[in-house]
C-alpha cells in the first residue's frame, strides 16, 4: 500500500477525534510558536485534521500551506474551517518530493520524520525543509522520544532521544540549523494511552 493509500484509509475509517494523534487543541506546539516566531509565513507538514492550521490562521499567519499526502485528511480541515480554507494553500503530496513555490519562516511537523525509517527519505526531508526555509526560520520538528512508541497507525516508526535528533539533522544538513530548546510531551490518545514525544526547535542559520 502506497502512503497515500494508506493515510487516506485511516482517515476514511475513523473520526478525526477518534484518532491516536488527535488534539482538541494545538497545546505545545502553539506554546513553542508564541514564544518562537510571529506571524509570518508557515508550513505545516502532515497537517491532515490538525487544529494548527486555524490556530495560525487565528493568530494572523499567512500565507499558511497544510501539506499531506492524505486528501481525505486535508479535506476535513477544509470543511471545518468552511469560508477561511480559501486563505490556506493546500498541497495534496510527499512532502519528501515537493517543491515549494515560496520560503516560510516557520516550518511545524507533527506526524512526518518519525515514520520515515529509511536514510534516503530522511535526506529528501532535510533538503525539503531547506528549500521551504528562509534564513532564520524556525522549525518545530516532533518525533516520538526514546521511550515512546514503537509503532504508530500499523506503521513502525523512528524514535529520537534530543542528541540522536540534533545529530540527525546536522548530518543531513551540516551547519543549516541551531538547536533553540527541546520539550518533553506527554501525549494522551482519545484511547487514553500515554505517547511520549519530544519537541525540538530550531532556528536556521541566518
Amino acid at each position: 500500500m502506497t502512503d497515500r493509500a494508506h493515510w487516506n484509509r485511516v482517515y476514511a475509517d475513523k473520526a478525526d477525534d477518534s484518532l491516536s494523534w488527535f488534539e482538541a487543541a494545538p497545546g505545545l506546539s502553539a506554546a513553542l510558536i508564541e514564544d518562537h516566531v510571529r506571524a509570518c509565513a508557515a508550513v505545516d507538514v502532515r497537517a491532515g485534521a490538525s487544529r494548527l492550521v486555524d490556530h495560525l490562521l487565528d493568530k494572523g499567519f499567512a500565507p499558511v500551506t497544510a501539506v499531506d499526502s492524505s486528501a481525505e485528511g486535508l479535506a476535513v480541515t477544509r470543511a471545518r474551517l468552511g469560508p477561511r480554507a480559501a486563505a490556506v494553500d493546500w498541497v495534496v503530496g510527499d512532502v519528501t518530493a515537493w517543491t515549494p513555490p515560496r520560503r516560510s519562516r516557520l516550518w511545524h511537523d507533527r506526524a512526518v520524520l518519525r515514520f520515515l525509517t529509511d536514510p534516503g527519505a530522511r535526506a529528501a526531508y532535510a533538503r525539503g525543509r531547506d528549500a521551504a526555509t528562509a534564513p532564520g526560520a524556525v522549525a518545530i520538528i516532533a518525533t516520538f522520544a526514546e521511550d515512546g512508541p514503537e509503532t504508530c497507525s500499523g506503521l513502525p516508526v523512528r524514535r529520537y532521544a534530543p542528541a540522536e535528533l540534533a545529530a540527525e539533522i546536522e548530518a543531513h544538513l551540516p551547519g543549516v540549523c541551531t538547536p533553540v530548546e527541546s520539550r518533553r510531551h506527554l501525549h494522551v490518545t482519545p484511547a487514553g494511552s500515554a505517547q511520549r514525544f519530544q519537541f525540538p526547535v530550531l532556528r536556521k542559520v541566518g
